[in-house]
Order: structure tokens, then sequence, then C-alpha cells
């Protein structure tokens, strides 16, 4: 006898099974791209529509020039602190190298401590003009572009390091140079080289010497900071500990 009933059971299964395998295809679908977004954020911004959906550009270039306000603040008060530079292997200044033979001239004459206090000096001064730095990367950040922001949110742990590099190099250097010239003097380092030198060119048959102290600090100065500065940049873009803002955790966080 045909039986009616399990024959419409029997439908409406049929016609329930690929609607659960639909609905289940979806919820993976839905949980791998999910998993993909939590991932790292920035490749949330691969997309347009997405990222309209989450994070706008504004909000990204934000959360970027936080990030490298609170990079820098914090590279500026360890290397500006006694010993920032010269107790730091990583990038404490040796004497430059046009005074190798300086040193070991002196060194031959009993003198040369002269030129290791001169070596502390450089630091000295390095740490000094450290501090005073800090303005002009402020007002880099602050004349970013939209553009920039989002290029280098999208590029490397340190592309922002890389940018200030290229754009700020020049510029630093000339504002920096008068701070450390104030901070030689002040810490001593012109008139200890002026009597190393003074000492040296009292050897017979000395080789002349010529080098810009300032300039020399400067540019070791310089790439101290921006040694530190990809460091904390990756830190923050990568570690929740340094993520300290609401802007930081919403642009950075996973």
């Amino acid at each position: 006898m045909f039986n009616s009933t399990k024959t419409k059971r029997t439908g409406r299964m049929n016609r329930f099974y690929p609607c659960l395998l639909a609905f289940t295809l979806l919820g993976i679908s839905s949980e791998v791209l999910q998993a993909g977004w939590l991932d790292k954020l920035k490749e949330k911004i691969g997309d347009q529509d997405v990222t309209k959906q989450t994070l706008g550009s504004d909000e990204v270039s934000d959360g970027l020039k936080e990030a490298l306000r609170v990079g820098t603040e914090t590279v500026v008060a360890n290397l500006g602190a006694t010993d920032g530079f010269n107790l730091d292997p990583a990038i404490h200044i040796p004497l430059p190298s046009q005074l190798d033979k300086v040193s070991s001239l002196l060194g031959k004459v009993g003198m040369d401590s002269m030129m290791t206090d001169l070596e502390v000096g450089l630091n000295r001064a390095a740490e000094i003009a450290t501090p005073k730095a800090k303005e002009l990367f402020v007002q880099a950040i602050s004349d970013m572009t939209l553009d920039d922001a989002m290029n280098i949110y999208k590029g490397p742990d340190d592309a922002a390091t890389q940018y200030f590099k290229s754009k700020m190099s020049a510029p630093l250097a000339l504002e920096m140079a008068p701070v450390v010239d104030e901070s030689l003097a002040e810490v001593g380092a012109i008139k200890m080289y002026d009597d190393a030198m003074e000492s040296y060119e009292a050897i017979p048959f000395a080789p002349k010497v010529d080098v810009d102290l300032s300039e020399y600090v400067v540019q070791k100065g310089m790439d101290g900071i921006f040694h530190y500065l990809a460091i904390e940049e990756a830190a923050i873009r990568q570690n929740p500990a340094k993520q300290s803002t609401d802007i930081l955790k919403r642009v950075f966080g996973k």
C-alpha cells in the first residue's frame, strides 16, 4: 500500500538537507573570514569595501600618528637620559675613525685618557641634544598626509622610520647641528678635543688630522634615534602591551 505520509516526510527532508548544508558552509566561510580579519588589522585595508565597514582612513591615520607620537616620546626619553647613548652598545658613539691615530699616539705617551674623556663627551652631547629633537618629529608627524599615513600603515614594521629617514634626515640634521654645538661645549667636549689635538700636534711628525665633531655627533645621534624608533614602531604594531591608548588598540589591536 502506498504510504503518503512517509512520502511527504521524505520530501521535506530532501528539501531540508540542502538548506542545512548551505547554512553549514556559510557558517564555516564566515568563521574563516573572521579569522582572517583578526589575524592582522592591516590586512583589512587590502579591500577598500571592508575598510569602510571597519576602520576609516582618517581613523587609521590618527592611530598611526598616535603610535608615532608614543614611540617618539619613549625613544627620546630613554636616549635623552644620562648614559642613554654612552652605556648602550647598540648606539654608543665611538671616536671618529679619523682620531684613531691620535688616540694611538697619545696612548704611547700616557695621554690616552684624554681621548677616553672625549668619547664620553660625544655621547653626553648626543644625550643632551636628543630630547630637543622631539618637536621636529612631532611637527613631521603633524604634517604627514593621509596618503603618507596609509602607505606607512600598510608597509613593513619600520615603514614610518624609513619615511622619517628619507624625508627628515637633512632638515633634522640642520636643526640638530646648533643644539649639538651647544651640547658639545656644555659638556666640555670641545675643550677636550682642542687639548687632545694640541698634545697630539706636539708629537714630532704626527700626521695632520681634521674632523668635524658636530657633524659626526649629529649623524650618530640621528642613527641612534632611528634605530630605536624602528624597534618601538614594530613593538606598537605587534605587542598589545604597547597599545596604551584606545585609538592604538582600535588600529593595531588584533
